[in-house]
């Protein structure tokens, strides 16, 4: 969250950001008068147990000068304050939980150096890599979910009749592939000094609420447990949307030390979204899914080192399709499209060439996100309680968390398929995969099973 002391001092920033963010859900006067009027409860309430000890330390002082009538009005006058005291605090606890509803509701402020825009299509594109000395395409690009299926290695129908819309089986070589994968991107970022950590894949709501899925996107959260109309029942378990919200929670409520620092953590997860809203987009194949795999890059920096390590985390996540051969491109997000924490963001999209979209490159095709690079300042630390130390007698202090995916994987699956695919119908391995995969170079698919396949003529 924002720090208060910007809301009290600065309500015109915290406004524009509101704007600039597209947020107009957030009542800010509303959040504002919260603020006083709790402080005020706060100042009233630290002189009324001011008054009412001076009022204690009176009463045995009068019954020992024998005034008992006064020492009376003395044990009276403590009784009122009491109840004084007890309304104001009941009244100031009421306004605390309010006002700490609010805050989680106010968006981080982007950075100076955050483009200006509404949507999409003012993100700014800072570079194209990968296109030079491109490989040769066939004369007509199959898209990924006809040649996967044709090939045996994706099976939409078979994960839509075991789980719904939006799932799918990767078979054989597909399997291969997606396990190669995680593997040769893990072993590339811990060469880049990432420690990696295997977590939990159910996380609860103060993790939800710590990096800022909750309360803002809880309908695209998966809950574990029956399902009712009280969002946090049950187990007050939800499955992982992504690991930047468990490895980000690891240290939460915790001081690390300043020798601590950076840390500098990867992790592969299964990842859970019902993509709420999206409903009648990208139905076919797996552009967008309820389930998937990704490598998450989650950073822990000096508040002074977080825009430098910002730009070594997109070159972190860049590296995996410079290693794959994949083209790709740089987004700059802009205000209205960079997201709820981020105080800037950046977009790595590889480019799917089997596509033909408006808004792909002049070789035609279409890009897909497959890595979001972001700094959150201390946005994240504030809502987790992730401080440091930076001398040991110095007070704690917040520090930055940065992420990024290194890199999600349905999409880069997409990416090789169509832009490593041949004329035959079969895929080339990227050469960075081979060691993962025993050396195979080609896929070239496997048959397939049952007597759909028969009746399809597509098996003797």
């Amino acid at each position: 969250m924002i720090d208060r002391r910007l809301l009290r001092e600065e309500p015109e920033t915290v406004r524009e950001a509101l704007a600039r963010k597209g947020v107009a859900d957030v009542d800010l006067d509303r959040v504002v008068a919260l603020d006083e009027e709790w402080r005020g409860l706060k100042s009233d309430g630290d002189e009324l147990r001011r008054e009412r000890n001076e009022v204690s330390s009176r009463i045995g002082e009068l019954k020992a000068a024998g005034e008992e009538a006064a020492a009376a009005e003395a044990i009276e006058r403590s009784q009122a304050l009491k109840d004084e005291i007890q309304a104001v605090e009941e009244r100031a606890d009421e306004l605390r939980a309010e006002l700490d509803d609010a805050m989680l509701r106010i968006p981080q402020v982007p950075h100076e150096s955050v483009p200006e825009g509404d949507d999409e299509s003012d993100n700014a594109e800072l570079r194209r890599e990968g296109f030079a000395g491109r490989r040769r395409l066939p004369d007509e690009v199959v898209p990924h979910y006809d040649l996967g299926e044709e090939l045996e290695i994706l099976d939409f129908e078979r994960g839509a009749k075991v789980t719904g819309g939006g799932y799918f089986f990767m078979k054989g070589d597909g399997a291969r592939l997606e396990h190669a994968l995680i593997r040769f991107m893990l072993d590339l970022h811990r060469e880049q000094g990432y420690t990696q950590v295997h977590p939990p894949v159910p996380v609860n709501s103060a993790s939800m609420r710590g990096t800022g899925q909750f309360p803002k996107f809880v309908e695209d959260a998966y809950r574990v447990g029956d399902r009712n109309d009280e969002p946090y029942d049950d187990d007050d378990l939800w499955l992982c949307p992504t690991a930047e919200v468990s490895v980000t929670n690891m240290y939460a409520d915790e001081v690390l030390l300043d020798d601590d620092l950076p840390i500098k953590h990867q992790a592969y997860t299964p990842n859970f979204r019902r993509e709420a809203g999206e409903h009648g987009t990208e139905t076919r194949g797996m552009v967008r899914v309820h389930q998937f795999d990704k490598v998450e890059l989650v950073n822990f920096v000096r508040p002074e080192n977080s825009y430098d390590r910002l730009e070594g985390l997109l070159d972190e996540a860049e590296s995996v399709l410079r290693e794959l051969g994949l083209p790709y491109r740089v987004l700059d997000m802009c205000t209205g499209d960079m997201g709820f924490t981020q105080a800037k963001k950046y977009d790595v999209e590889v480019w799917a060439p089997a596509d033909d979209m408006a808004d792909g490159p002049d070789e035609g095709g279409r890009w897909l996100e497959v890595s979001s690079v972001s700094n959150f300042e201390a946005f994240q630390a504030r809502r987790a309680g992730l401080r440091y130390r930076p001398e040991r007698h110095e007070s704690a202090e917040y520090l930055h968390t940065l992420n990024g995916s290194g890199l999600a994987l349905p999409r880069v699956v997409v990416a090789i398929v169509e832009y490593y695919q041949n004329p035959d119908g079969t895929v080339t391995v990227p050469e960075a995969l081979r060691p993962y995969m025993d050396g195979q170079e080609v896929l070239a698919g496997h048959e397939p099973v049952g007597e759909a396949a028969v009746g399809a003529g597509r098996k003797d």
